[in-house]
C-alpha cells in the first residue's frame, strides 16, 4: 500500500526524497555502528591479563584470546621440581584466562551500550566456556617433614635447668670417736709386754 514503511524504508509510492533521506539516515547509523565495532575490536586486541601463582614466584600474561604474551619467574623457582613448576604455570595461565569474559564484556558494553544484547550474551557465554572461572588455590600445607616441636630458627633451643646439689643427710646423734691406735712395737707378737725381764725373779 502506498504510504506503508517496511523494514524502515518507505514503500515505493513514497516522497522519494523521505526515502533518499531515510536510506542516508541507515546508511550512517550503519557506519557510526560499523565504527564502534572496530574500536571495541580494537581495544579487545590490546587487552592484556595478569596473574601470579599464591607464591608470586610465576606470571602469566595472555591476550583476549587466551593466548600467552609473557611469561616470568622469580630466583625461587630454581628449587621447585619440574612437575610442580609445570603444574604452577598452567593453572596460573588459567587463571589469567579466567578473567577473559568479564574484560572482553566491559569493553563491549562500553562501545556497544545496549546494542545487539543477544549477540554479546553468545560471545560472552562462548568465551566463559573456553575459560571457565578457577577456583582460589589453597594455602601451601606445610611440610611433612617438618614437625610442630620443632624450635624457630630465631630461637636458641631452651637451656636444660642447673642440676640441684646434693641433699645433706639429716642431723643425728654424732658417732663415738674411735679410740687412738697404741704404736706398735717390734715385740708386739710376744705374750708379755716390752718390760719383762726373764732374769728378774
Amino acid at each position: 500500500m502506498p504510504g506503508e514503511s517496511r523494514g524502515g524504508f518507505a514503500a515505493i509510492g513514497a516522497d522519494p526524497d523521505e526515502a533518499e533521506r531515510q536510506i542516508q539516515q541507515w546508511a550512517q547509523g550503519f557506519a557510526d555502528k560499523a565504527r564502534r565495532y572496530q574500536e571495541m575490536q580494537a581495544e579487545t586486541e590490546q587487552l592484556r591479563l595478569t596473574a601470579a601463582s599464591p607464591d608470586g614466584r610465576i606470571k602469566v600474561t595472555v591476550r583476549a584470546d587466551g593466548s600467552v604474551t609473557d611469561l616470568e619467574f622469580t630466583d625461587k623457582v630454581r628449587t621447585m621440581a619440574p612437575s610442580e613448576l609445570a603444574a604452577q604455570v598452567l593453572s596460573t595461565m588459567h587463571r589469567a584466562q579466567s578473567d577473559i569474559a568479564g574484560k572482553v564484556g566491559e569493553t563491549m558494553a562500553a562501545h556497544l551500550g545496549d546494542e545487539d544484547i543477544q549477540t554479546r550474551t553468545m560471545m560472552l557465554d562462548n568465551l566463559r566456556e573456553r575459560f571457565p572461572e578457577q577456583p582460589e588455590d589453597p594455602e601451601p600445607e606445610p611440610s611433612e617433614t617438618s614437625s610442630k616441636w620443632e624450635a624457630p630458627d630465631d630461637e636458641e633451643a631452651p637451656k636444660p635447668p642447673p642440676v640441684a646439689p646434693p641433699t645433706p643427710p639429716a642431723a643425728g646423734p654424732t658417732p663415738p670417736a674411735a679410740p687412738p691406735k697404741r704404736p706398735r712395737f717390734e715385740d708386739d707378737d710376744d705374750e708379755f709386754g716390752p718390760d719383762f725381764d726373764p732374769l728378774r725373779d
